[in-house]
């Protein structure tokens, strides 16, 4: 396992899994500048890693997954500062959604603001079920910036998205999920344990729990070719608003960068010989 620990983000290696650990618990794993750059240099030694086939994001304790923009820091900001910060946030959401590993986000409690548009930007989610969502923004004058306006529209409807961000509305986990917006929920009672080192949610724990199911969602996501992985993430995201003809080029586009893989021919002689592939991303 290869760690990364600096006082706002963990950064750590399992194999063909990676992990980002939002870790600013006193504050609600809120994001300030120095958090969203961590992330960004992060996720870009992450997309050129060849081993890594999956990445997960996670908060530090039980309360937050992250609370959106850090509002301390905003109060010191000027105008032009503020429209830097946008450009970054909006840079590191799409730094995430551009991926080309599959990344998977890990609520380990509630997701508000720019919290909740970094699990949008995301392929998958999975939330702890005392977690809730909202994007605020309408109630503070703004809008929210990082994403939410297009993002949440696009994976639960127009007339769905348009109810929680002009109502700022609480989204609970099972609403979320009963919606598809969330893929998963973990139920947690009082016996769980917090994390692998035996601290607590007050220490600044990752929750174990949740820990243990995303990983074995990642290892199991994981067993497949990763330029696959890679190549069908890119005809989804980029076929989706496209008409069906114009998808489908898109399909055949990527499935033709698989042909002349080492990859593909090794998954044709593992199915022959009745054995788990073993791929090397080539």
């Amino acid at each position: 396992m290869t760690i990364t620990t600096d006082a706002l983000l963990v950064v750590e290696k399992e194999a063909t899994v990676a992990w980002l650990k939002l870790n600013r618990p006193q504050v609600a794993n809120c994001l300030n500048r120095e958090l969203l750059n961590a992330i960004c240099a992060a996720l870009e030694d992450i997309a050129n890693d060849k081993h890594i086939r999956v990445v997960c994001i996670i908060g530090a304790g039980l309360k937050a997954f992250c609370a959106g923009a850090d509002l301390a820091e905003r109060k010191t900001m000027s105008q032009g500062d503020v429209l830097d910060y946008i450009t970054l946030i909006q840079r590191t959401m799409r730094m995430i959604e551009t991926m080309p590993q599959p990344v998977i986000a890990c609520l380990n409690g509630s997701a508000f603001g720019g919290g909740f548009e970094l699990a949008l930007a995301c392929d998958l989610r999975i939330m702890v079920s005392t977690a809730e969502l909202k994007l605020t923004e309408v109630r503070l004058g703004i809008i929210p910036g990082a994403g939410g306006t297009q993002r949440l529209p696009r994976l639960i409807g127009k007339s769905r998205a348009k109810e929680f961000i002009l109502g700022a509305t609480t989204i609970t986990a099972q609403v979320a999920h009963h919606i598809g917006l969330v893929h998963k929920i973990i139920e947690l009672d009082h016996t769980f344990v917090y994390s692998e080192e035996g601290k607590r949610a007050s220490e600044g724990a990752f929750l174990l729990p949740l820990i243990e199911e995303a990983r074995r969602w990642a290892q199991d996501i994981a067993k497949a070719a990763p330029l696959s992985l890679k190549q069908a993430k890119f005809a989804i995201d980029e076929g989706y608003d496209r008409d069906i003809e114009a998808g489908l080029a898109i399909e055949t586009k990527a499935y033709l960068q698989l042909v002349n893989t080492k990859d593909r021919l090794e998954g044709l002689a593992a199915f022959a010989e009745k054995r788990a592939p073993v791929y090397t991303g080539e």
